[in-house]
């Protein structure tokens, strides 16, 4: 049962949190700071609910802010919900800027309480996961050539990639573009017995169609304009190795045939010359094409598909990959942070929903470059959807909503009900997999539902 720290020098709210908790996480409490302070130390919650206001300067929120900092310091991970009035909205986003989880007004609300603190305690969660996983790829950092997934999808990735290994047989990698297929390559070459010899990676799309020929096989002195010398081919420096042919949708036809004899036989002239040179090689091929829709139109040979894809490995977008996004996420942001010596800690609530809600069309070298403009353009320790370059302002946080236009709660309720429209319309009605997605219980998605009074919205939803 995971542990939750109370700190407030209300018995009553205590008391009233304690009660409303205890059925789903085992709650600790302390009135003070240094009563809350040692037992964090003693009891590592995994979230901490801190009220501003503390003792004894319980009309100011020095002690509070001052809780906040030592409880970061000691452990940075820490998911910290402050407390506060309505009026605190100045100090509640700067206790958001010092590090803070998330904020909620007085007088609390179990319900709602609930849901903030069971999203915090599943980023907590994936959080640990992430970093079992970097001292693992500490421990091991040849494994899987670097590749980050938790997912059932990338599960099956990696055990493919261990099965196919250990042979030499032709692997064909397919998936949307920036999804990891070179990588994944890689991944099979490093863990295969010619792990110790050449990895020849081929873009086939990035080299000029009258030079293909000549990249591949290599030419002889004099076999055309500027041939000054004779020159090695990659598939010749792939003798032993593996040769990676990416984008090998985007070959020309007529190399197609060539490459298919080289795959046959394992022989290869070099462009102007007649002596036969033997290569000994492993293919890996890729591509992000509809295969089946090139053969159809003609684009690519029947006969070299089923040449180079004897294990066919498809990789799934980034989309469609659950939680490996936030692990990804935290992975590049420990990255970036100690390259570009930042303390950016975490991201904020609303960083998260939009890392989650983002369809991600650049997959995972998207998420790699929107992370390091990230670190680069944080100025706290807490990554925003502004730092991400997100353009949608309306789904930030409550604390960005215009000071009187909304109270605290009724900010809270909007940012909610909008969670809830995106997550159901996402998964196509599907209550089940949208209360996942938001880290709650089906019942409690079911009560949210009916506290805004959303279950007429959606015909297709049934809510008992």
């Amino acid at each position: 049962m995971d542990k939750i720290l109370i700190i407030d020098d209300s018995q009553d709210i205590r008391q009233q949190l304690k009660w409303g908790l205890a059925d789903v996480y085992s709650v600790v409490l302390a009135e003070s700071v240094n009563e809350g302070i040692s037992l964090f130390k003693k009891h590592q919650p995994v979230v901490v609910i801190l009220d501003l206001g503390l003792p004894p300067h319980e009309h100011s929120s020095v002690e509070g802010f001052r809780c906040l900092s030592e409880l970061t310091d000691l452990n940075p991970h820490v998911k910290v919900i402050m407390l506060t009035g309505n009026s605190e909205r100045e100090n509640a986003l700067k206790a958001i800027d010092m590090g803070a989880y998330d904020f909620y007004a007085k007088p609390p609300v179990i319900s709602e309480l609930k849901v903030i603190i069971a999203r915090a305690v599943h980023l907590a969660n994936i959080e640990e996961q992430n970093r079992i996983l970097q001292k693992s790829l500490q421990a091991n950092p040849g494994g899987m050539g670097g590749i980050i997934g938790q997912c059932q999808e990338m599960l099956t990735v990696f055990s493919t990639i261990r099965k196919v290994a250990v042979s030499d047989v032709p692997v064909f990698i397919t998936g949307e573009s920036g999804t990891g297929k070179e990588l994944v390559a890689r991944a099979i070459h490093d863990t295969s017995l010619r792990k110790k010899q050449p990895f020849i990676p081929i873009n086939c799309g990035a080299i000029p169609e009258n030079l293909l020929e000549s990249e591949f096989f290599g030419h002889e002195k004099g076999a055309f304009t500027g041939a000054h010398s004779t020159v090695q081919g990659k598939l010749q420096f792939a003798h032993k190795g593996t040769l990676f042919l990416d984008e090998i949708g985007e070959l020309p036809v007529n190399l197609q045939v060539k490459l298919l004899r080289f795959l046959q036989e394992g022989i290869i002239q070099r462009v102007g010359g007649r002596e036969d040179i033997a290569v000994d090689t492993r293919t890996v091929c890729a591509t992000n094409i509809d295969v089946s829709k090139a053969i159809s139109e003609g684009k690519f040979r029947e006969d070299l598909f089923y040449r180079v894809s004897v294990i066919s490995l498809h990789l799934p977008p980034l989309r469609e990959r659950g939680d490996d996004i936030l692990l990804l996420a935290h992975y590049f942001l420990r990255l970036f942070s100690e390259e570009y010596k930042k303390r950016v800690r975490r991201f904020s609530a609303s960083a998260v929903a939009y890392l989650k809600s983002y369809s991600w069309p650049g997959n995972v070298r998207e998420l790699r470059n929107r992370m390091q403009r990230a670190i680069i353009m944080c100025e706290g320790s807490t990554i925003t959807p502004a730092d991400l370059g997100s353009d949608q302002e309306s789904e930030e946080l409550p604390q960005q909503i215009p000071s009187g236009i909304y109270s605290l709660r009724e900010a809270r309720s909007r940012v909610e009900i909008e969670m809830i429209e995106a997550a159901i319309e996402r998964n196509a009605d599907n209550i089940q997999k949208a209360a996942e997605e938001l880290g709650v219980s089906r019942p409690t998605f079911y009560d949210l539902m009916k506290k805004h009074g959303l279950r007429k919205d959606w015909p297709g939803v049934i809510v008992e």
